[in-house]
């Protein structure tokens, strides 16, 4: 391959494409170095060993995956939003699945402050959703985590080929975004007149 005009961002988007086209977990900085026409030594003025390279296709993918999801829920809000980001989330990871299993990394604690940050601009697309279905403030953490899950769970299954049955995967995954609006819409609600306060409904 021809050489290409090496910055940070340039080795850490070769790394990217490695990682999509041949897994996240076979990243190596030979691989890296072969498309980008250098050798081994040379990636080193631009980038701290594997482990830190790793850490930068996982922030850079945090970044994108944040950028397309903010762009699904333009213009929408509440279930119209949460569909459109769960499709968005599905399609990131079935076209950038080497992207995606670096996103899969928390950041640690001796992480930048700035880079730790990018991998929480996706959460903060799923708060501003929730914003609409008037979930209490208390509910949010939980329920990010429970919608994270539950995505990531399926999105996973399907690109490790875990779903061998003939019925169709779209529709699954149609389903499991539904089962999430309306489990949203009748979520508990602090003030719900319904409820007692054990959390059983009212008997009369």
């Amino acid at each position: 391959m021809a050489r290409v005009g090496l910055t940070p961002a340039a080795v850490t988007e070769q790394a990217a494409r490695v990682c999509d086209e041949e897994g996240f977990d076979r990243l190596s900085l030979a691989a890296v170095a072969k498309r980008c026409g250098v050798a081994v030594p040379s990636l080193y003025k631009h980038v701290g060993g594997l482990e830190a390279l790793r850490r930068e296709v996982g922030t850079a993918a945090a970044a994108e995956i944040a950028r397309v999801l903010g762009d699904a829920a333009i213009g929408r809000s509440g279930a119209d939003a949460l569909r459109a980001v769960a499709r968005a989330y599905r399609d990131y990871a079935r076209t950038r699945p080497g992207r995606y299993a670096a996103l899969q990394q928390a950041p640690r604690p001796e992480d930048d402050a700035g880079a730790a940050a990018v991998f929480y601009r996706s959460v903060e697309v799923l708060a501003s959703i929730l914003a609409g279905f008037g979930l209490p403030d208390e509910a949010r953490i939980d329920v990010i985590r429970w919608l994270r899950g539950t995505l990531h769970g399926f999105v996973d299954l399907e690109l490790r080929g875990g779903f061998g049955l003939p019925q169709s995967v779209d529709g699954s995954f149609e389903v499991v975004v539904e089962a999430l609006v309306q489990t949203l819409r009748n979520w508990p609600r602090a003030e719900d007149p319904e409820q007692e306060p054990d959390g059983s409904a009212g008997l009369g």
